[in-house]
């Protein structure tokens, strides 16, 4: 009995062996292509959202450079009286605080009040530029994880008619495989909603913190036409 005993219990740590086995071979894009038709969309707003958190970054760090005392030097050219070299300055700059200036030294002539237009009005056509696509990621935090959980459901659905038209008893290995495969559209819309809605939530700090120069650098030139007048 004991040696009969000792035996089954080698062979069932064979099979348990095997099992593990098996299951580290399971790599995850195995789990991926198990999630079902759903994940195809999911996947698609994982890449729109790597492309939207890449060219963001680099248009705003583009847009972010400034030479060092850029507005210091702008005010000086002013107080001397030396508009056309303002001018250069922001021409070479070319960023968007260099183009709401220039909008201004350009309408130097006018009054306060239109020149203050004409900067509120590149303005806003800089800031449309800086949160271009930036609803598109809030969309995708909160969609992907829907369309999780409509993968899911619609994989239970699944496993439960092929349960239900399984003849006899049921395999503990039909019901866990469909359950764990509806899971995994759930797990991957989230990691997707995640990462959408952390890049969502890094770019608009970052667009905040230029909107903030540029509205500090204009509201300084304005002080110092007044100033002038």
């Amino acid at each position: 009995m004991d040696l009969k005993i000792l035996i089954l219990q080698i062979l069932n740590e064979q099979d348990a062996l095997t099992i593990i086995e098996t299951q580290e071979k399971i790599s995850v894009m195995d789990l991926l292509f198990k999630g079902g038709f759903m994940m195809i969309p999911i996947l698609l707003l994982f890449i729109i959202t790597i492309y939207i958190l890449i060219e963001r970054i680099l248009v705003i760090n583009k847009e972010s450079k400034s030479p060092k005392n850029f507005t210091d030097e702008i005010i000086k050219r002013i107080n001397n009286n030396d508009i056309n070299g303002a001018k250069l300055i922001c021409d070479d700059t070319n960023n968007p605080i260099a183009r709401m200036i220039l909008k201004g030294l350009n309408k130097i002539e006018n009054s306060l009040k239109n020149i203050e237009t004409s900067i509120e009005n590149v303005g806003k056509i800089e800031i449309y530029n800086l949160e271009k696509n930036l609803s598109l990621l809030a969309t995708i935090s909160g969609a992907a994880p829907m369309m999780g959980f409509l993968g899911t459901v619609t994989g239970m659905i699944q496993a439960f008619i092929s349960i239900a038209q399984e003849e006899g008893a049921v395999s503990p290995k039909l019901l866990s495989s469909g359950i764990y495969e509806a899971m995994i559209t759930t797990a991957t819309g989230l990691f997707v909603g995640i990462v959408a809605y952390l890049a969502y939530n890094y770019l608009v700090s970052r667009v905040e913190k230029l909107i903030h120069r540029m509205e500090y650098s204009t509201i300084e030139f304005i002080e110092t036409l007044q100033s002038k007048r």
